[in-house]
């Protein structure tokens, strides 16, 4: 995975993805994608201040205490807050920063290509998933 991976290319080379804002509310679309992204074997990390579990998965408060590799952190914010996110990414080791859809930030873009991440903006993770017939991961492919 580097930054000319394409979104495809960056889910079907990824086991574990990051959701930052990450919600314990069934009715947002973070804990909808996050759900998804577990039933297709993911290893899914939430990301959001506090304590708790969302979907059985314990909370981290950072993406730095989110513990492991972290092969994308999906962002469920504000576009104003991409670009320190996208700081936080790097300095995780991430391999794509992946900003959902109403969530556009130029400059996150260059802070992460700049840092051989792949950059993916205004898409949603399940609908390309789904899109590109990438299929589950698998329990047994997990890391």
């Amino acid at each position: 995975m580097g930054p000319d991976s394409t979104p495809a290319e960056v889910l079907a080379g990824t086991r574990t993805i990051a959701v930052v804002g990450a919600s314990p509310d069934p009715d947002k679309p973070s804990h909808g994608v996050m759900r998804y992204l577990l039933e297709q074997g993911y290893r899914v990390i939430p990301v959001r201040p506090g304590e708790g579990e969302i979907l059985g998965v314990p909370v981290a408060n950072s993406l730095a205490g989110a513990g492991g590799p972290i092969h994308v952190v999906n962002v469920f914010r504000q576009s104003e807050a991409a670009p320190g996110i996208a700081h936080e990414a790097v300095t995780a080791g991430a391999g794509c920063l992946w900003l959902q859809p109403g969530c556009v930030s130029d400059e996150a873009g260059e802070i992460a290509r700049l840092a051989g991440l792949a950059f993916v903006q205004d898409l949603c993770v399940r609908e390309v998933h789904g899109a590109e017939g990438i299929g589950a991961v698998g329990p047994s492919l997990l890391p």
